[in-house]
């Protein structure tokens, strides 16, 4: 599985969404991910991934939507 599949999927698990026909919706305002959902997404990205990003570290406008989340991830590999 790529980048984009695997960041895919964590989103439906996370949100209970197929969320990849609508890869620039902000998931945030959309209500989909919150702050204990990006908690989760950080947690899987550096299980399945191997991206380790600090909660600290964090800035919600850089991982607001699909293709965001898959461009940062795919940048930290």
């Amino acid at each position: 599985m790529d980048t984009k599949e695997t960041v895919l999927s964590i989103l439906q698990d996370l949100t209970g969404t197929d969320v990849s026909d609508a890869m620039d919706d902000n998931l945030f305002d959309s209500g989909l991910l919150d702050s204990m959902g990006t908690v989760q997404l950080l947690l899987q990205l550096q299980g399945q991934l191997g991206i380790d990003v600090p909660v600290s570290e964090f800035e919600r406008t850089e991982w607001d939507t699909p293709n965001k989340i898959i461009a940062k991830a795919e940048s930290m590999k």
